[in-house]
């Protein structure tokens, strides 16, 4: 009642003054961190270190902070707060040597809104249902060729087209990003729709170029102001609304995909992860641990995106090796 009171002695200015006030005690107290909390630059109140980022060259930016601060230092992205782990030994320390403590995935908003399913796929999930999915997507691949000599034919043969692409090249410059993007995603292809696609195949050109933009805008400052201020960056134009918009027209080639897989399963001979995953959906139909035609779009997207990613800009860092120190090659 008394606030109330106060309200009403205020003017115009005196109450915008008292919102901000309130505002700012609080951000205050909303993000105080505890005492053993990993040290770290100042940060400003609503958009903490965003500012004083280099949002171009984020790596050297953490690499002058751990100079300052150590290999273990925090920093504030609007609303979350995060601890940035630097150097070899403790990385290695983090999930390796202690794995079983970092196993739970942060709250993020661009994945609370494009999976629809709670904790769906195997990016976000956490407790019994990702340890459960993350044990049938190794188990299903390996059962498909991953680290046996069966993979490792599908890999030479997809090395003699990729050549054929590298040679059609000759004589211009021509960046092999895209090659390597197509011949790896072809890899993983084969393991969860059970198929390869031709470089020059529309659909499949579309869904890597969508995982490309979109894993480039969500690691961009439009991607990073919107997991800091998601209640207002949805309502507002931008490129980061093309991370939802990439995303999703890749989970939809899959759902097509998974109703083809649907009308020739033969339950007794599974050909991919999509068909052994749907054989185990009439399994677990019962249980909560996420076998449903929805979250097997959200896992395979997950397969695809990590698979393809990964991989592929490892090689293209490797080619950069080794063009820079051509003598690494002779050895």
């Amino acid at each position: 009642m008394w606030l109330y009171d106060v309200i009403l002695t205020l003017d115009v200015k005196g109450i915008l003054l008292f919102i901000f006030s309130f505002l700012l005690i609080a951000d205050f107290i909303r993000n105080r961190t505890p005492a053993n909390f990993p040290p770290g630059p100042k940060a400003l109140p609503f958009v903490g270190n965003i500012l004083s980022l280099d949002t171009k060259h984020p790596h050297v930016c953490f690499s002058k902070l751990a100079d300052i601060y150590g290999n273990v230092f925090s920093l504030r992205l609007g609303r979350q707060s995060v601890v940035i782990v630097s150097s070899h030994k403790m990385v290695k320390e983090a999930i390796v040597t202690q794995a079983e403590n970092f196993v739970d995935r942060p709250q993020n908003a661009v994945f609370d809104r494009f999976y629809t399913e709670p904790s769906g796929g195997l990016f976000i999930s956490n407790g019994e249902k990702w340890k459960k999915q993350r044990r049938f997507a190794l188990s299903t691949l390996r059962t498909f060729g991953l680290g046996k000599n069966t993979l490792e034919l599908s890999i030479c043969e997809e090395i003699r087209h990729l050549q054929e692409e590298i040679e059609s090249e000759k004589g211009k410059p021509f960046s092999p990003a895209g090659l390597f993007n197509n011949a790896v995603s072809n890899i993983v292809c084969q393991l969860v729709m059970g198929k390869r696609y031709e470089y020059s195949d529309h659909k499949f050109q579309t869904m890597l170029k969508c995982i490309s933009d979109g894993v480039r805008l969500e690691g961009s400052i439009w991607g990073q102001l919107y997991d800091a201020f998601p209640q207002v960056m949805k309502y507002l134009p931008g490129p980061h609304n093309n991370i939802f918009s990439n995303y999703n027209a890749v989970r939809e080639l899959l759902l097509e995909e998974i109703q083809k897989h649907k009308k020739d399963l033969d339950p007794s001979n599974p050909r991919d992860y999509i068909d052994t995953f749907l054989i185990e959906m009439e399994n677990q139909k019962d249980s909560n641990l996420g076998f449903t035609e929805n979250n097997l779009a959200f896992c395979s997207f997950d397969l695809l995106v990590a698979g393809t990613e990964t991989t592929a800009t490892t090689l293209l860092w490797a080619l950069l090796y080794l063009t820079k120190y051509p003598e690494v090659q002779s050895e």
